[in-house]
């Protein structure tokens, strides 16, 4: 509910429109602006001019608000606090609110929970999200995430891919997997993160602990389905089984026939036992070989090569044979690009 309050500084007195909300189940003032003395009101209400404003704000607004709307929409907030529970009375707001407001950081302009409060004071989130200001403190945040456990992250994963499957219509039948590991700033002597660990880093930092994250997405649209964190450092291709089975299992609730999806991965995760475990699974899959150990293929000529799609993949030629690999027979492609080939040279 919005309302004019008058503060009086001195002999003046100064006027602010403000928002109340019912935080807590009490009423408190969540939103303020600054409108000016009586006589600056008057002339505004009368048509005619204040004067030049002595200051204005910019506030992000459009991303915020996009954002804000499909978070709405998922019910990411509801689904957090089904699973987790009521939140603790000493806490200024649900752990379902504190993870939307991450997601929201997150995809609009990621800092860290520390740079969250600066972040949001330059942007509208005050006007959409009755929070007061002194529980957007990062230890605020650390708090409901410390009340998330593995077993409840991975049972709001599923619900929540399973309202944006049932929300947008998206396609399940293709499925692409991918691992990597991003460097940290978690000091070394921080115990409270173990997942944070030393280990062959992709972005060459050597110095910092790594933490690793395998993601399948769809390839309507490329939206993540199914994520794996795990410590930085175990190889990628271990990891491999522990995703195909949260895909069968949990995924499976979600996706339906199982027989029906098919995942694409790279050459990463190529290893006798990983390509066993597809074999016995309902899934179809593309993987990937390394050339070098394929040279039989490599010399076959290229003009035995035939165009793909000269619409869809101009330049793109390909060869199809079958050859023996990781315990199998398989068809295999080859594909080769020209304009690729002479930028690798």
């Amino acid at each position: 509910m919005a309302s004019l309050v008058g503060k009086k500084q001195g002999k003046k007195t100064y006027y602010y429109l403000t928002e109340s909300a019912r935080v807590d189940e009490k009423p408190r003032i969540v939103s303020q602006r600054y409108l000016g003395s009586a006589d600056e009101v008057t002339a505004l209400v009368e048509g005619g001019s204040a004067g030049d404003p002595k200051h204005s704000r910019h506030l992000g607004f459009g991303d915020v608000a996009t954002t804000c709307s499909v978070i709405e929409k998922l019910g990411i907030a509801d689904i957090v606090d089904e699973v987790v529970g009521a939140r603790r009375s000493d806490a200024g707001a649900s752990v379902g609110t504190y993870i939307s407001l991450a997601v929201l950081n997150r995809v609009v302009a990621p800092t860290s929970k520390l740079g969250f409060a600066q972040w949001a004071e330059r942007t509208v989130v005050d006007r959409l999200c009755t929070v007061k200001a002194k529980a957007l403190d990062h230890r605020r945040f650390w708090d409901a995430m410390d009340q998330l456990t593995p077993k409840q992250m991975k049972e709001i994963e599923e619900r929540v891919t399973g309202v944006i499957i049932e929300s947008f219509g998206v396609d399940l039948l293709g499925l692409v997997l991918d691992m990597t590991n991003f460097a940290t700033y978690i000091d070394s002597a921080n115990t409270k993160a173990p997942i944070a660990q030393r280990g062959h880093a992709k972005q060459k930092r050597v110095d910092l602990r790594l933490i690793g994250l395998g993601l399948i997405v769809s390839t309507d649209g490329g939206i993540p389905l199914l994520c794996h964190a795990y410590p930085g450092n175990p190889s990628d291709v271990s990891q491999f089984p522990i995703m195909v089975k949260d895909l069968l299992v949990g995924f499976g609730k979600v996706a339906g026939n199982s027989h029906d999806l098919t995942m694409v991965y790279d050459a990463g995760q190529d290893s006798l036992s990983n390509q066993s475990l597809i074999h016995e699974s309902p899934l179809h899959f593309v993987g990937s070989l390394p050339p070098t150990q394929h040279k039989d293929l490599l010399a076959i000529p290229r003009s035995d090569y035939i165009s793909v799609d000269e619409e869809r993949f101009l330049g793109i030629t390909a060869y199809e044979s079958r050859t023996t690999a990781l315990g199998g027979e398989y068809r295999v492609i080859l594909t080769h690009s020209e304009t690729f080939f002479d930028k690798q040279r």
